[in-house]
């Protein structure tokens, strides 16, 4: 090799060790998945994106009950955020919600969802600049929680208590944490001879009828479903529900 040859093949490895370099971390995975360009464009239609470590997802790191993972997300440290959705990338059934917090709701949701075995989770937040923030966790579950029979089913008389709300507020610095729990099945569709039963609109209102926001369910969140949100606004809100069968409920929270 001449000097010249040798002089050209330096400068090629420093340019390209240079842009290696200067390439944003937040570009790259945290939670490596070979199915992460496959949702990019399922769910997010190949909308520009970036990893995020201010939307976060806590999640125990083994699901001791894959049928009751307890979720959290948050991106309250991002400003104005308009939409929240999150997916469990390798469960049949990959979608949790698609959340559209309103300007008196914060970013911040609490849900209890089923995997069906160890699984990357996803929680993207849209701003209002058209960027999905992307935060990104791993769970690891013994599995079968997808297709697990349901526990409400079991229990003598479950119709009756369909559709009942259970919880209340909590005074907090900033406005009011709501904690609900809803009684249904949540039938996936998965289990043998059970055809899909789920809730699948919510609404948060205010006293005067006002959205506060709006929340779409979908099967991979567990039965009995659980629902945390954080509001700014003051007084009795009230939270509407809907089924895939068409069943409507309806909840006041003073």
């Amino acid at each position: 090799m001449n000097w010249r040859a040798g002089l050209g093949l330096l400068c090629i490895l420093s340019w390209s060790t240079h842009g290696l370099g200067d390439a944003p971390a937040s570009n790259a995975d945290p939670v490596p998945s070979v199915m992460w360009a496959f949702y990019h464009k399922q769910i997010l239609n190949q909308a520009p994106f970036v990893f995020d470590d201010r939307v976060k997802l806590l999640a125990p790191p083994f699901a001791e009950d894959a049928r009751q993972v307890p979720l959290e997300i948050d991106a309250r440290a991002l400003p104005d955020v308009v939409r929240i959705l999150a997916w469990a990338e390798l469960n049949p059934l990959p979608r949790i919600v698609d959340f559209e917090p309103g300007e008196q709701v914060m970013p911040w949701l609490s849900v209890r969802i089923r995997v069906e075995q160890a699984t990357p989770l996803r929680a993207a937040a849209l701003t209002r600049d058209g960027i999905w923030h992307v935060g990104s966790a791993l769970v690891d579950a013994a599995g079968g929680g997808c297709t697990a029979p349901s526990v409400v089913r079991t229990q003598p008389g479950w119709e009756e208590h369909l559709g009942e709300v259970l919880g209340g507020r909590y005074r907090r610095q900033e406005g009011s944490r709501l904690r609900l729990q809803i009684a249904h099945p949540m039938d996936n569709g998965l289990v043998s001879g059970i055809p899909e039963f789920f809730i699948n609109q919510a609404e948060l209102l205010d006293e005067h009828g006002q959205r506060l926001a709006a929340l779409v369910l979908y099967p991979a969140v567990s039965e009995n479903p659980s629902l945390g949100f954080d509001v700014r606004a003051p007084g009795p809100t009230r939270l509407v529900l809907q089924d895939n069968s068409g069943n409507r409920f309806e909840a006041a929270v003073p």
